[in-house]
């Protein structure tokens, strides 16, 4: 999980970056007043963190519902590895039983010859 919480991270600082090289490259290219570009690079900045912000929470929501499917499957396995081995337990008992039967009759099958 640490792992994927690295690549989010870099995601999203990759993410910022680009916004601001963008962000650059239309300032060198739309020649404009210096308020229109600071109106600008503030609309832009806020866009760029309202996408950031989103794409968190998407990413946290999306990891969140990946650990819930987890903890469900996990669950269910357990109770089929749980069913499985109860059923193998009974399979057991009752061959020792017949085995046990089985014995009983032959030695007693063979104690009236012995006498």
């Amino acid at each position: 999980m640490a792992e994927r919480d690295g690549d989010v991270g870099a995601f999203i600082t990759g993410f910022v970056v680009g916004g601001l090289v963008g962000a650059a490259v239309a300032l060198l290219l739309a020649p404009q007043s210096g308020e229109e570009t600071r109106t600008m690079i503030r609309d832009r900045s806020i866009e760029l963190r309202d996408q950031a912000t989103q794409t968190a929470t998407d990413v946290r929501a999306r990891a969140e519902k990946l650990a819930q499917d987890a903890r469900v499957k996990a669950e269910d396995l357990q109770r089929r590895g749980q069913m499985v081995l109860e059923e193998q337990k009974s399979r057991l008992e009752q061959a020792v039983d017949a085995g046990k039967r089985a014995a009983r009759r032959r030695q007693e099958g063979e104690e009236p010859s012995e006498a």
